[in-house]
C-alpha cells in the first residue's frame, strides 16, 4: 500500500474536525431558514460539497447492504419548506468504509510516475564493431576487385607505347595527366616557386583545414566554407590539367586544339 504523506493526513484531520463541530452545533434538528441571498450556517462552515456527501452516503449504503450505519445524511425538515421558507441541507458524513491507515481519508490524488526508479534498459547505439562487420566487407570487396582486374587484364591489353628511344625526344614531351598541372605551373613560374612554394602552401593548407573549419555538421548546406575551399582547389587544378592536355603543342607552346589538333596521348 502506498504511504499517504503526512501533510495530507493533517489536512484531512482538520477537515473532519470542522465537519464534526458543524454537526455538533447543528444537531439533528432542521436547519434554520437562511437569510436572503445567503446560505445556512452549517453549509458555510462545512467545505465538503453536498453532491460529494450524497455520493459517499450512497457508497456506504451499497457497501452495507442498503443500511444507514454509523450516521447518515440529515436533511432539513419538510416543515420549513411547507411554511414557504428557504431551507438548507446540513450534512454529517461518517468515515467511509474504505479508509486509509489510521482511519484517514483523502480527497486528493497522489500522482506517481509509472516505471521503476532505476532504468535498467541499455541505451541503443548505432555503432558496430570493426571486426567482423567492417573488415569482412572490405576483404570481400578487395577480392572482387582483384578478380575483376585479373580477368580484364587477360582479355584487354594495356595501352602501352613503343620502347623509348634515347636518341629521339618526343615533341611536345608531356607528363602524365595527373602531373600536367604541375608541369603547367613550371611554364608560368620559377621552378622553385612552381615546384616547392605553391605545393608547399597547398600541403600546409590541408594540414590546417581541420583546425580552420570546425563545423561538425554533415549536411552540405551547413558546410559552405569547406565546400567553397574544395571547389576553388578542384577548379584551379582542373583548369591547369585541361590547358596542359589540350592547349599545349610542339615546344609546349599554347595552341588551339581545333586549329592544330591534339598533342596528347592517353
Amino acid at each position: 500500500m502506498t504511504e499517504i504523506p503526512e501533510h495530507l493526513r493533517k489536512r484531512a484531520e482538520e477537515a473532519r474536525k470542522k465537519a464534526a463541530g458543524a454537526a455538533a452545533s447543528s444537531g439533528d434538528a432542521p436547519a434554520p431558514a437562511a437569510p436572503e441571498g445567503g446560505s445556512g450556517g452549517g453549509e458555510a462552515e462545512s467545505k465538503i460539497p453536498a453532491h460529494l456527501l450524497e455520493r459517499a452516503r450512497k457508497a456506504r449504503e451499497k457497501a452495507s447492504g442498503g443500511g444507514d450505519e454509523g450516521g447518515g445524511v440529515t436533511t432539513a425538515a419538510p416543515a420549513a419548506a411547507a411554511a414557504g421558507g428557504t431551507a438548507t441541507a446540513v450534512a454529517t458524513a461518517a468515515p467511509p468504509v474504505a479508509a486509509g491507515p489510521g482511519g484517514h481519508t483523502q480527497r486528493l490524488l497522489t500522482v506517481v510516475k509509472s516505471g521503476s526508479i532505476q532504468d535498467v534498459k541499455a541505451t541503443p547505439q548505432d555503432k558496430v564493431h570493426v571486426w567482423p562487420h567492417l573488415l569482412a566487407i572490405e576483404f570481400v570487396a578487395s577480392l572482387l576487385c582483384l578478380a575483376f582486374l585479373l580477368v580484364f587484364s587477360i582479355f584487354v591489353n594495356a595501352p602501352l607505347q613503343v620502347l623509348a628511344n634515347p636518341n629521339l625526344t618526343p615533341n611536345p614531351s608531356k607528363a602524365p595527366w595527373y602531373f600536367l598541372g604541375l608541369q603547367e605551373l613550371l611554364t608560368m613560374f620559377h621552378p622553385m616557386v612552381a615546384g616547392v612554394t605553391i605545393p608547399g602552401i597547398g600541403l600546409f593548407a590541408l594540414i590546417l583545414a581541420p583546425y580552420t573549419d570546425r563545423n561538425p555538421s554533415n549536411k552540405p548546406e551547413d558546410r559552405k566554407f569547406a565546400i567553397s575551399i574544395f571547389t576553388v582547389f578542384l577548379m584551379f587544378w582542373a583548369v591547369l590539367v585541361i590547358i596542359g592536355s589540350f592547349f599545349r603543342g610542339p615546344g609546349f607552346n599554347f595552341v588551339f586544339p581545333w586549329q592544330s589538333g591534339l598533342f596528347f596521348d592517353l
